[in-house]
């Protein structure tokens, strides 16, 4: 299968601080492919240098083809690459009718079709259609980050730790949301939460101090014990 993303051997400053030192993988179409690593280890730099934020000073980064490295933000994210990060982005003084609206970037007959679709899943966002993004729960605050993201023919979504501070009920409902959404679109997925990663991921890549140390299917890493203990502190 071919790749739809592909970065090879990415380094990524941060000031004078050299955090990624040689980031390489690939997220296949149809696929959640799960990045892993301890706090620090250059997770979220990797996504953010994928979206033009964080640009590369070297290394390649294609998507279906073409190289996209060096982009900015905008021109990444028209190329059809949606981005849920891990503060969830959304606008707090904005009903969620409107943050939808502002996520948009047209209105027409596929993308209600799809705003039907994300309210069919999230039955909150439309319960609280009209109330300020600043005022729901962190676990409507985290639908209402994906489906900001998810609103537009994104053909792959970048989401950051999508669990984080979410009750295990949420969690499920947000692995449920994944699982559906990969029939259509690529995703990669940085989380730390093993099971929610191990239960939905396809692939596996982990990262550690800036650079991709393993790499397969989820289910070799379910089984390997070593390796989750060495890299990822779990057993």
């Amino acid at each position: 299968m071919t790749a739809q993303l592909k970065l090879s051997e990415i380094e990524t400053y941060i000031g004078q601080y050299h955090i990624l030192q040689g980031i390489s993988f690939e997220a296949r179409k149809g696929e959640v492919t799960v990045l892993l690593g301890r706090n620090g280890a250059g997770k979220t730099t990797t996504l953010r240098t994928i979206m033009g934020m964080n640009p590369p000073a070297k290394g390649s980064i294609s998507y279906k083809g073409e190289e996209i490295q060096g982009l900015p933000t905008y021109s990444v994210a028209q190329k059809g690459i949606g981005y849920v990060p891990e503060d969830q982005g959304i606008f707090a003084g904005l009903t969620v009718e409107e943050n939808m609206k502002v996520a948009m970037k047209d209105e027409r007959d596929e993308t209600k079709e799809r705003l039907d679709w994300i309210l069919a899943l999230f039955p909150d966002l439309k319960t609280f259609w009209k109330k300020q993004g600043g005022l729901l729960s962190g676990g409507q605050k985290q639908m209402l980050s994906i489906a900001r993201a998810y609103i537009n023919d994104n053909d792959l979504l970048l989401i950051d730790e999508p669990s984080k501070g979410l009750a295990p009920i949420v969690v499920e409902k947000v692995m449920e949301t994944i699982v559906q959404m990969k029939d259509q679109t690529t995703i990669v997925l940085v989380e730390q939460n093993f099971m929610m990663a191990s239960t939905i991921g396809d692939q596996f890549y982990i990262i550690d101090d800036g650079r991709t140390v393993s790499e397969g299917p989820m289910a070799r890493l379910k089984e390997d014990e070593d390796m989750r203990r060495k890299y990822l502190g779990i057993a």
